[in-house]
């Protein structure tokens, strides 16, 4: 065989000489490309090869030639997972080449003699290098006299970058966006006045924007956002007569904006969004401009008057500022998209204004103080897809011309003061997908032709006076994922419901009353379901435990009797104020027998230590000492020492996974962790899922064996809505991995540390990722057989979903406590989140969990790590020492009293959770209730609570009483 393949290898490199004779590339660049060819041969897709078939080098794929066919002046391997540079050496010989295109491979450095090698390229104009995983520092330009285009973008490259690109001197568009290059934004770029686009965001730069880059007089394009600039925008950024776009959101800018911007003809683009922008918005400054957003900034004064009548205008954002008065009338009709939510604007908003915006898609006014009523020329803006009129003062009817917004997809009109009935018409727009006119007086019934909105995913009506029945055809909302109808009048039986519901269906505080419908648990997919303070009576459903998506039961405040069922340990039931229930008898954990079918698939397991998880995907066996019974017509294949993964027609699951990532590919790899690495796959049932796998090497080191066996005891042992649940697992000598339920949002640590991801995670979501830590936390420490102790709690180690949820991963050093063992332990755990007695007393005990959940809390708040702060903490803080001081700036301060109040219950737990003494801090089961009951509003304004006045509470955690 081996000689079969070098007979073959001979004669396709003969094939390659004899058509390369007939064609008329110069001979040195023949052979040239015969050895470029060779080298990437055995790491790039075959499709490459293919294109070689034809005689003629021009026409194979990745080669372009001169218009006489004389030379190669181009060559791309774009998107081949090229991970070896070795050919770069060879290619770099074609002296003719023009354009040079290696992005969206896996490269992971550039060689240091690049430039020694590559430096005869003295024609060269394109060098694309983007999408990549390069790092260390750039490499030195500067013999690259004619080069235009430079793509280093996407990769991983850092340091400062100012004399590498000496000598660019043609320089005319360069990408590096999105690496970790450090210091100030360079201001010599080799003396390149040809320089057209700057494209500079995404990475780490500090300082001042440098008035420099006003030298670069043909500058079009500016991008300098999600970096760490601070200071202001140079005045003389006005001489870029060229300028078209300038992006600098993200930053921590402040300062005005500069009347100069204004006097820039070409200037279409000003995105400033998301710093700390202050004073009066300039006049003129949407003269020549059609798309302005200054949205998140400290902008006070009025909306300048003729800002939005400029006859260019397309786009405004000024959302989340301190803007007041009213808005100007006169708006012009190219005018699409308007934002101007939480704000301070107040007035009425006039007939003239809707009929001046009836070209707009996108109108937001919400959270100001506009009062009034909704004029009926309103139905006059028949393009409007989204309309935000939430949080203000609005007064009167829904007008009934709400009717002719045909091409609306979502309205927003809670927290107002309207009255009147729901009117039809609503229900005839039949694209709406998202529907809210809570917190009003609405009353009357809901309009039985709501059934119609078959593309609606989110009904909130809570909080007005709605009485009657609820539709009877309701449940044809095949959509429907989110239904809120709490705080009402409705009684009556309550109909079948859309199947489809998954985040929640909320009846409280109505007036049903008799049984709790058995239908409601065939809502398979539901999240929370809210029955409180109504009038049922009778039983529980015993099928409300088998609800397998469930995660929150409220049945508080009825007169319901009865056993309350078993439900799954992550599910969280509330039943207070039902005088005739009884609390469950717990099973004994000692020994269990389980029994599961999987589409004719029986498996029977008797656990000691071990368990048995079951998801709509897999059905996983474990248990280092088993007995077990397999009856199915699928033949059981055992792919490791300890591994059973079936999928759900009964077939080992095994091959799937392998196929889906390629034989754990790189290019499926989304981060390396401790001891593997994580890979994303996509099995053929549609489901996606992060696999966990051991490194070859580290499988064969007994310690992360070790850390292996851990995790998967641990997860299998524990299930808790906000503990990142582990569907499979395979442990074999030469292949271990572990399959996660996948967290698109990733880790807590990185959300934090990306500027652009950590200003989507508002307020309310940063609270609520600290108490989902808490309750993970005091399920393990006090509702598990044996209390567990996580021992790694960080940053890193709290993962997000789509919704932002939080969840607790990565227990691969959890200890289980016993009661009768000193529970002496070497130090695990994240540097900067460890207790600090573990450094003296070797023991481990809950509270060394309690200290780092204090870490992550402050972690939450700030936005980064608390470390100089922990420092300082062993002593009472000073009285100058503010908790707004400490806040996360990259979010506006809360407004609303109820979230400033829990920020304030965060920040005293947490300074609680990290009292030096461990005995004085709290137990997580305190922290995880005082999440659950129900917040009041901060009396004192945030801005005059300090530091040292949480400090003197935090002893007792559960005495602290907002008021």
């Amino acid at each position: 065989m081996g000689r079969y393949v070098h007979i073959t290898s001979h004669l396709l490199l003969f094939f390659f000489l004899f058509h390369f004779v007939v064609s008329e590339i110069p001979s040195n660049q023949r052979n040239t490309v015969i050895n470029l060819y060779n080298l990437l041969q055995n790491n790039t897709d075959p499709f490459l090869w293919n294109s070689t078939r034809d005689p003629n080098p021009c026409s194979w794929y990745g080669v372009t030639c001169s218009s006489d066919n004389s030379s190669i002046t181009h060559f791309s391997i774009h998107s081949f997972s090229v991970s070896n540079s070795d050919f770069l050496p060879v290619l770099c010989q074609i002296d003719a080449l023009e354009s040079i295109d290696l992005s969206n491979n896996q490269l992971s450095s550039i060689p240091s003699g690049f430039m020694t090698y590559c430096g005869n390229l003295t024609g060269l104009r394109e060098l694309y290098f983007s999408r990549n995983r390069l790092s260390g520092s750039l490499p030195n330009f500067h013999g690259f006299l004619k080069l235009e285009y430079l793509d280093l973008s996407h990769n991983m490259l850092s340091g400062t970058i100012n004399l590498q690109m000496n000598g660019l001197v043609s320089l005319k568009i360069l990408w590096l966006q999105y690496n970790q290059f450090t210091g100030s934004v360079p201001t010599h770029l080799g003396k390149s006045m040809a320089l057209e686009q700057l494209w500079l965001y995404g990475n780490q730069f500090v300082d001042k924007i440098p008035e420099e880059i006003a030298n670069y007089s043909n500058l079009i394009a500016i991008d300098l956002s999600v970096n760490n600039l601070s200071g202001s925008i140079p005045d003389r950024f006005g001489e870029l007569l060229n300028l078209q776009v300038l992006i600098l959101s993200f930053n921590s800018l402040s300062g005005g904006i500069p009347q100069s911007l204004s006097s820039i003809q070409t200037l279409s683009q000003i995105v400033a969004n998301h710093n700390s922008f202050s004073g009066a918005i300039p006049s003129g400054i949407t003269k020549y401009v059609t798309c302005l957003d200054l949205s998140y900034n400290e902008l006070n004064g009025s909306i300048p008057s003729d800002l939005l009548s400029q006859s260019n205008l397309e786009s405004v954002d000024l959302s989340d500022n301190s803007l007041e008065g009213s808005v100007p009338e006169n708006i012009s009709s190219s005018l699409m998209k308007l934002r101007l939510g939480n704000n301070r604007l107040s007035g009425t908003i006039s007939s003239s204004f809707f009929r001046s915006i009836q070209n707009i898609f996108y109108l937001e006014l919400d959270n100001n103080s506009f009062g009034g009523s909704i004029p009926s020329e309103l139905g006059l803006c028949k393009i409007l897809t989204v309309l935000n009129l939430a949080g203000n003062q609005l007064t009167g009817l829904l007008p009934v011309e709400l009717g002719n917004l045909g091409s609306l997809e979502e309205l927003k009109l809670e927290a107002n003061k309207l009255i009147g009935e729901i009117p039809v018409e609503i229900t005839q727009l039949r694209g709406l997908r998202k529907l809210n006119i809570s917190w009003n007086s609405l009353n009357g019934s809901i309009p039985s032709s709501i059934s119609k909105l078959q593309y609606l995913t989110n009904l909130d009506l809570r909080g007005n006076n709605l009485s009657g029945s609820i539709p009877e055809f309701i449940g044809n909302l095949n959509s429907l994922v989110e239904l809120q109808l709490g705080n009402n009048k409705l009684g009556g039986e309550i109909p079948l419901m859309p199947h489809s519901l998954q985040i929640a269906l909320n009846l409280s505080s109505n007036l049903f009353e008799g049984l709790i419908p058995e239908t409601l648990s065939q809502l398979n997919g539901l999240g929370v379901l809210d029955l409180s303070d109504n009038r049922f009576t009778g039983n529980i459903p015993e099928s409300f435990a088998e609800m397998v998506s469930l995660k929150q039961l409220v049945l508080s405040d009825n007169l319901l009797s009865g056993l309350i069922p078993i439900f799954r340990p992550y599910v969280s039931v509330e039943t207070s104020g039902n005088m005739g229930l009884t609390e469950p008898t717990k099973p004994s954990p000692t020994q269990k027998t389980i029994k599961t079918l999987s589409v004719g698939l029986v498996v029977e397991v008797t656990i000691a230590v071990c368990a048995f998880a079951v998801s709509t995907v897999f059905v996983v066996c474990f248990c280092f000492r088993k007995t077990q019974k397999i009856q199915s017509e699928a033949k059981a294949t055992n792919h490791g020492d300890i591994c059973s993964l079936w999928n759900y027609d009964g077939r080992i699951a095994y091959e799937d996974i392998i196929k889906a990532t390629n034989d754990f590919d790189n290019r499926y790899c989304i981060g390396t962790g401790g001891y593997g690495s994580v890979y994303k796959a996509q099995l053929p049932s549609g489901k996606v899922f992060a696999l966990k796998k051991l490194h070859r090497l580290e499988a064969t080191d007994p310690a992360f064996d070790h850390c292996f066996r851990n995790e998967v005891q641990m997860l299998t042992n524990t299930r808790h809505k906000n503990i990142v649940k582990l569907y499979g697992f395979c442990l074999h000598n030469k292949c271990m991995f572990l399959v996660y339920e996948y967290m698109e949002k990733g880790s807590l640590f990185c959300a934090l540390n990306l500027d652009v991801n950590a200003s989507e995670i508002r307020w309310t979501q940063r609270v609520n990722i600290v108490a989902a830590m808490a309750h993970a936390l005091s399920y393990l420490h006090h509702d598990c057989t044996l209390p567990i102790v996580h021992r790694d709690i960080s940053s890193k180690n709290i993962l997000l979903n789509s919704q932002l949820e939080a969840f607790v991963a990565d227990f691969g050093t959890a200890k289980l406590l016993h009661l009768h063992s000193s529970n002496q332990t070497v130090i695990a755990g994240t540097f900067g989140y460890i207790a600090p007695e573990l450094a003296y007393t070797m023991v481990v005990t809950e509270k060394c969990d309690v200290y780092s959940f204090g870490v992550v809390a402050l972690e939450t708040i700030m936005g980064r790590h608390p470390g100089d702060l922990l420092s300082s903490l062993t002593s009472p803080p000073s009285e100058n020492m503010m908790v707004v001081d400490l806040l996360d700036p990259r979010l506006p301060l809360p407004t609303n009293p109820v979230v400033a109040g829990n920020i304030v219950l965060v920040a005293t737990m947490a300074f609680a959770c990290l009292h030096p003494e461990p005995k004085s801090r709290p137990m997580m089961r305190q922290l995880s209730q005082e999440f659950l009951s129900r917040r009041k509003a901060l009396a004192a304004p945030l801005r005059t609570i300090s530091v040292l006045e949480l400090w003197d509470r935090k002893v007792d955690v559960t005495n602290y009483q907002m008021t």
